[in-house]
């Protein structure tokens, strides 16, 4: 079968390679994908970056959902014809402390798919019943593989972040992760939502206002500061959803946020911060990252996709085959596209 693999930690080390068709043991399922879609970091793969976890070679995609076609002996739950998607830690030790507490997805022996285990720029992907996640009726394949960057954005917003009725919140970043982060925010109760981005950020900031910000700022014509503070009380912003994570974001998000404030960090970045931290003393702020998700984050954002609370639709710019891979990857850096799916082909 056609897969995009990842063969080298070095630039522009991916291509499509024919792979065989995964054996799945005991407590696996074989689930035949119908969708993956491309996160930002497999572009920063591609050019040898944040390859820090990955065991090359290996196939990339790690946002996908599929169609059970073999069950293992030891599978429960699950049976040949279901609809799922996956969570991302396809394998943790499970008998350290975080594991055993819940918080597998820091273990320290996690593999990821589409890092160190096979992902899902493919035909089919072998994974363990334990991280598969049924699709509720009314959920479309396309919309179930947009579910784990909507679980990124859950578990940095509501459930490592605190969020009052009223509240005043600021998301730094309207790529994917922000815009879902503004609708989880949103359902969370903040009052006022201010999404900033960049020139490039245009069609996103765009974007954000339609998914229900109520202030958008291009920082290169508006001072974001300034116009937080026109808000509420005057003192700024009671959370900050960093999902930029570069250094000018960091920056950013210690001049806007109140005293007392959060901030919660979810981008990733390899640039060197090169700047003064003193503002979390002085605010007396609450700064803490935020990463993955667990098996309750993915049913509890499944449910809100059943509901029809959270819009993924707006978000899915293009559908493409696997064969298109690396076009895709050029037109997310170039910011022509919020969100690409590829599909498998023979």
């Amino acid at each position: 079968m056609k897969a995009v693999v990842l063969y080298d930690k070095s630039d522009k080390s991916v291509e499509i390679r024919d792979v065989p068709v995964p054996a799945i043991g005991p407590e696996e399922c074989l689930v035949e994908v119908k969708y993956c879609g491309i996160c930002g970091s497999e572009p920063h793969m591609y050019h040898g970056q944040l390859t820090l976890l990955a065991r090359p070679p290996v196939v990339l995609g790690h946002e996908w959902s599929g169609e059970i076609v073999e069950v293992g002996e030891r599978v429960e739950g699950f049976a040949v014809g279901d609809r799922v998607t996956c969570e991302t830690a396809a394998e943790t030790c499970g008998v350290c402390a975080l594991c055993r507490s819940g918080s597998y997805n820091v273990c320290p022996e996690r593999r990821a798919f589409g890092f160190a285990v096979d992902g899902a720029f493919t035909r089919y992907v072998r994974a363990r019943h334990h991280r598969l996640h049924h699709i509720p009726e009314g959920v479309t394949y396309e919309a179930a593989a947009m579910t784990e960057p909507i679980c990124v954005a859950y578990n940095a917003v509501a459930e490592k972040s605190r969020i009052r009725p009223g509240d005043v919140v600021a998301i730094i970043g309207p790529g994917p992760v922000g815009l879902f982060a503004l609708q989880v925010a949103r359902l969370s109760g903040a009052g006022s939502i201010v999404v900033t981005g960049t020139k490039r950020d245009r069609a996103r900031l765009e974007l954000a206002t339609k998914l229900g910000a109520d202030i958008v700022v291009d920082v290169s014509e508006q001072n974001p500061v300034e116009v937080i503070r026109e808000l509420g009380d005057g003192l700024g912003a009671h959370l900050v959803v960093d999902a930029a994570g570069v250094p000018p974001a960091i920056q950013q998000s210690l001049q806007i946020v109140r005293q007392n404030g959060q901030v919660t960090k979810v981008g990733w970045s390899l640039q060197p911060v090169n700047l003064t931290l003193d503002e979390i003393v002085a605010k007396v702020v609450t700064y803490q990252g935020a990463f993955s998700h667990t098996w309750t984050t993915w049913e509890t954002c499944l449910e809100l996709m059943r509901q029809g609370s959270v819009d993924t639709a707006s978000l899915i710019s293009e559908v493409w085959p696997i064969t298109r891979w690396e076009e895709a990857f050029h037109r997310l850096e170039a910011m022509g596209a919020h969100k690409i799916l590829l599909y498998p082909i023979d």
